[in-house]
C-alpha cells in the first residue's frame, strides 16, 4: 500500500488519467460497502421523475460496430457538459451538469427507460467506490445530486440516457471528476463467486464474454436462505453495471425478464446478458431491492486469458 499523500483536485485528476487495476483481495471489502450508503438516500426517487436506470439502454456495447460507453464526452450530436470537475473528499458537495446537443442548448426532453429519464454512475478510477445515482433535472435542463465522496482521486461520471428526440439512440456518456485530499489508491479485489452485502449474500455464475453476449446470473439470499421475494427496483427485480478496469469502458447490461411479465421470478436468481468489449478484468455492481431498502453486491470477473490468472501485489500473474 502506498503512503497516504496529500494531492489537489488538479493532481487528483491526473490520478484518474494514470487509473489502473491492482488485482488483490476479495471481491467485496468494507469499500464496497460504502458504496451503497445504508440509508441508500442516493436511490429516492426525484421529484421530477428524473434520475437513474440501472443498468439498462440500448444495444449492448461492445458488439460489432459499436465502441464501448463512458469513454467520450461528445458523441453522436451530444456533450457531457460536467459543471462540477471536483469535491473535497469526505464532504458533501452538490455535483451538476447537463447534457448539451450540437447546438450548445440544454437537453430538456429524455425518453424515459426502466421508470427514469437518466442513469448517473459515479465510480473511482480503482473500481472501489460506487454510487448510483437519482439527480433532479432543473427546467433549463441542468440536473444537479448532492454527492460524499469517501476518498480522494479520480473518478468517471456516466450519464446513460436517451433523448426525446425522434429516431435518437441510448448513448452513455462520460466525464472526469476528481476528489481533492489525502490520496492512497486502493489495489482491484479479485475475482470472487460470492459477494456479502448487508447481511445478504449474492453467488455469480456464468460470465462476461469478449466480443460476444454472455449470460450473468446471480443468486441473492440471507442467513442461507434464498430470497423469493425481491421488489421491483425501475422496472426489474436487479440492475447490473460492469465496468472495464483501467479505462472504466461501460457496458450496457440487460436484464432478462421483468417483474409481471408471467415468467420472471421474485428472486432468488437474477440474470443478466452482457457483451464484454474486450478481454480484461472487468468490476460488476448489482443493485436488487428487498423488504424496501435496496443494496449494492460487487464482483471482480475476468475474461478471455486473463479468466485464470491472479494478480498479486507485485502485479505478476499466475
Amino acid at each position: 500500500m502506498h503512503a497516504g499523500l496529500k494531492i489537489s483536485a488538479f493532481a487528483a485528476a491526473l490520478a484518474a488519467t494514470f487509473g489502473t487495476a491492482y488485482g488483490v483481495g476479495r471481491a467485496i471489502d468494507p469499500a464496497v460497502a460504502e458504496s451503497a450508503p445504508a440509508s441508500h438516500e442516493s436511490h429516492e426517487e426525484s421529484p421530477d421523475g428524473g434520475g437513474a436506470a440501472g443498468g439498462g439502454g440500448a444495444a449492448g456495447a461492445g458488439g460489432a460496430g459499436h465502441a464501448p460507453g463512458g469513454l467520450q464526452i461528445s458523441e453522436g450530436g451530444y456533450t457531457l457538459d460536467l459543471k462540477t470537475p471536483s469535491v473535497a473528499a469526505g464532504q458533501r458537495a452538490e455535483l451538476r451538469f447537463a447534457v448539451r446537443d450540437a447546438s450548445g442548448r440544454a437537453v430538456t426532453a429524455y425518453r424515459r427507460e426502466h421508470e427514469k429519464e437518466l442513469h448517473l454512475i459515479v465510480a473511482s478510477r480503482d473500481l472501489v467506490t460506487y454510487r448510483h445515482l437519482h439527480p433532479t433535472r432543473a427546467a433549463d435542463g441542468t440536473w444537479s445530486i448532492p454527492v460524499e465522496l469517501p476518498r480522494a482521486g479520480g473518478y468517471r461520471v456516466f450519464a446513460d440516457f436517451t433523448p426525446a428526440k425522434k429516431g435518437a439512440e441510448n448513448l452513455t456518456l462520460g466525464a472526469d471528476l476528481a476528489a481533492s485530499g489525502s490520496y492512497a489508491p486502493q489495489r482491484l479485489p479479485a475475482p470472487d463467486a460470492t459477494a456479502e452485502t448487508d447481511g445478504y449474500e449474492v453467488e455469480l455464475s456464468g460470465g462476461l464474454r469478449p466480443g460476444g453476449e454472455g449470460e450473468v446470473k446471480l443468486t441473492v439470499s440471507r442467513d442461507g436462505r434464498p430470497v423469493t421475494d425481491l421488489q421491483p427496483y425501475l422496472g426489474a427485480y436487479g440492475h447490473l453495471v460492469a465496468l472495464r478496469s483501467g479505462d472504466l469502458a461501460y457496458l450496457h447490461v440487460h436484464p432478462n425478464g421483468e417483474p409481471g411479465d408471467g415468467k420472471t421470478a421474485s428472486g432468488p436468481d437474477i440474470s443478466f446478458t452482457a457483451t464484454a468489449p474486450s478481454e480484461g478484468a472487468y468490476r460488476l455492481f448489482l443493485d436488487f431491492k428487498h423488504e424496501g431498502q435496496v443494496h449494492t453486491a460487487a464482483f471482480t470477473v475476468r475474461t478471455g486469458a486473463q479468466a485464470g490468472t491472479h494478480t498479486d501485489e507485485g502485479g505478476h500473474g499466475h
